[in-house]
């Protein structure tokens, strides 16, 4: 019953408003339409237009009358009318034209016209009337009824400015404890950021404890970190836990089109929550609010965070004392430059992050034993190594990756198992595979193997070089499969696939060997087509080895004493030193990919064939390649070694 109440309160609402419109176009209608000329419903034709009148020289045959109302006056008018017409044309003129038009036209056409009587007049006082406050009145009603329509529209966008169009506006939905789901529970792992939820739920209890500390102000929540993380289910959590209504709405929704929009959708939004009392206002992919102000040209675009900050300070008040407002978005102030104030009215902050491994086992282990008994082939399903694979997914993602590993389930006919969970994983990462497209361009094909398994080299290199066993190296790679059939979603004709590492922190040696692994595809195209035999195929890898050296040289000063941020600083020269600098140590990484990728020239181009003729290769039938081939490669690697001295540069 309490909903349904809810409902006919928004419904009655609704009715009021446009009864609103209504009842404004009514009087608009009324004042337009109400009838100044007593005793003549016909419609007026008003007009100052002189030539009406000469051209009543060629329809006078038409004419039903003509009167001439107030000749002496300073504005005589002519009243006529047509035969059959329902309209009656009533033209004002200057005293000095009516003596001309009266001689020209009337006299010289023999055009009959009648000097209109008192009574006509005083019927008709309303547009014949002279010059004055009631000539005035008349000309005024004129107006009205020409621009009816106009004054009614405008009358409607007036009211829409300032209440909101009935039925449209921010979309913002009031949900009521008992009907939100889950709880803190089904939040899986993450201990860190559950507790800095039951701290704030401890806070919000126990107000009075806090306030004992001189701790006053509102706690207005900010969220923030990567899409999918679950920072809107565990808004829902709170909400459920302190037993208050969650007003959910999309920060997107404030950007209405008109000015001045957002800052009435927060009004209204906030008036809402009060209304509730306790309650929590949610705001949604909230980012754009937290810009810095003031660097738009028009001064109106900050409009809508200005309200916000004020709100956020409003709700010291004993108005609004049961508001909590909880915003979201994607970036933090380490990520991307936010606004100063806006961050201050924040006390508390929680940062969401990506699962580690142990979770992600724990969240698949979750999303798959939600399904029914036998569709999982639990005795065949290695979580660990599938967790590996999907390094760096938010949980959202992997949600995904189990829904596609279930629709593959059912167009196969076969069970769920680590197999199944891998073309799960590609297909939601990666999108559809194609052999066709590259099925009849065998030298496309070929050049695109040779790219990908300098690729694959360049990247278990460091570990052959330390005299490691293959079995060793293999445990350590993060190969999955390499691929020579093309990915549209990509753009690309092959592809490596490996899984991802949850270490953030890179060293200068681990980038720079991630810097190598990217020349690894270039180096090899030159290795086997020389150098003006390299393709564009290479463009994505060189952009993002560009980038990377970009931040190791400039942005983290990683070759250079003084630890500067040379991007911070003018363009008086360092332009040319930034670009000089990166251009050295991208010279020096790939002449070391290139002369290491050499010593692997013969392994790579028997291996090749094997890739051309199976279009796919797993991780296990890479390395039962390299067993085989373990002699050629050992030969080739027991000469002169390379390696990175200490500053990156390439040493025999």
């Amino acid at each position: 019953m309490p909903n349904l109440a809810k409902l006919q309160i928004a419904f009655k609402n609704l009715y009021v408003r446009i009864a609103a419109v209504l009842l404004v176009g009514l009087i608009v209608w009324l004042a337009v339409f109400r009838d100044d000329v007593a005793q003549d419903t016909s419609p007026l034709v008003l007009s100052q237009n002189i030539a009406e009148i000469t051209e009543l020289a060629a329809r006078k045959d038409q004419l039903d009358y003509l009167l001439v109302a107030k000749p002496l006056s300073e504005s005589p008018r002519y009243i006529f009318k047509f035969k059959g017409a329902a309209q009656l044309h009533v033209v004002k003129v200057p005293s000095t034209s009516h003596l001309s038009l009266e001689r020209e036209v009337l006299l010289k056409n023999g055009i009959p016209y009648s000097i209109a009587k008192d009574d006509y007049l005083a019927a008709h006082k309303g547009v014949l009337l002279d010059e004055g406050e009631n000539g005035a009145t008349a000309e005024a009603s004129a107006f009205l009824k020409r621009h009816a329509l106009d004054i009614l529209v405008i009358g409607f966008i007036l009211y829409a400015l300032k209440f909101g169009v009935p039925g449209m506006g921010m979309s913002a939905s009031v949900i009521a404890p008992d009907k939100l789901k889950g709880s803190m529970d089904d939040l899986i792992g993450m201990d860190d950021i559950k507790q800095e939820v039951l701290h704030l739920e401890d806070m919000i209890r126990n107000r009075a404890e806090y306030k004992s500390h001189n701790i006053d102000k509102p706690f207005n929540v900010m969220l923030t970190g990567p899409a999918g993380t679950g920072k809107t289910k565990l808004v829902g959590y709170l909400a459920k836990k302190l037993n208050v209504p969650l007003i959910q709405a999309s920060g997107s929704a404030l950007e209405s089109g008109f000015v001045g929009g957002g800052s009435k959708a927060l009004n209204a939004l906030y008036r809402k929550a009060c209304a509730r009392g306790s309650c929590i206002i949610f705001l949604d992919e909230a980012q754009t609010l937290f810009m810095p102000r003031g660097r738009g040209e028009k001064k109106w675009e900050d409009d809508t965070a200005n309200t916000l900050l004020g709100l956020l300070d409003g709700v010291k008040s004993d108005k609004g004392a049961g508001v909590i407002w909880v915003v979201a978005s994607n970036f933090d102030d380490a990520s991307s430059e936010m606004d100063e104030a806006m961050l201050r009215r924040f006390s508390v902050k929680i940062n969401f992050r990506l699962p580690n491994k142990s979770e992600r086992v724990a969240l698949l282990r979750s999303f798959l034993s939600r399904k029914q008994d036998g569709l999982v082939d639990w005795n065949d399903l290695d979580l660990s190594q599938v967790a590996e694979m999907t390094a760096n997914l938010s949980p959202a993602l992997l949600e995904t990756v189990v829904e596609r590993a279930s629709m593959l389930s059912i167009q196969d006919k076969t069970i769920i198992n680590t197999d199944l969970m891998f073309r799960a994983f590609e297909r939601a990462t990666l999108g559809l595979t194609d052999r066709a497209t590259t099925a009849e361009k065998h030298l496309q094909r070929e050049r695109v193997a040779l790219h990908e398994l300098g690729h694959f080299f360049m990247q278990i290199d460091p570990y052959l070089r330390q005299g490691l066993s293959l079995a060793e190296v293999k445990e350590k790679s993060h190969l999955l499969k390499i691929s020579t059939e093309s990915v549209s979603k990509l753009g690309a004709l092959g592809y490596v696939l490996q899984s991802g590492d949850d270490v953030s922190l890179r060293t200068l040696e681990e980038l720079e060997q991630d810097v190598i692994q990217l020349y690894g595809g270039v180096a090899a195209e030159e290795l086997f087509y020389g150098a003006r035999g390299i393709s564009v195929g290479s463009q994505n890898d060189i952009e993002k080895a560009t980038k990377m050296l970009n931040l190791m040289v400039n942005r983290l000063s990683m070759y250079s004493r003084s630890k500067l941020d040379y991007t911070q600083l003018g363009q008086d020269g360092n332009g040319e030193r930034a670009i000089r600098q990166v251009e050295q140590k991208a010279d020096e990484l790939y002449s070391y990919t290139l002369g290491a990728i050499r010593d692997y020239k013969a392994v790579i181009e028997s291996i090749k064939d094997t890739l051309l003729d199976q279009y796919v290769l797993s991780k296990d039938a890479v390395f039962a390649l390299l067993e085989e081939r373990r002699d050629l490669l050992l030969v080739h690697l027991a000469g002169p070694r390379l390696k990175l001295c200490g500053d990156g540069a390439a040493m025999l």
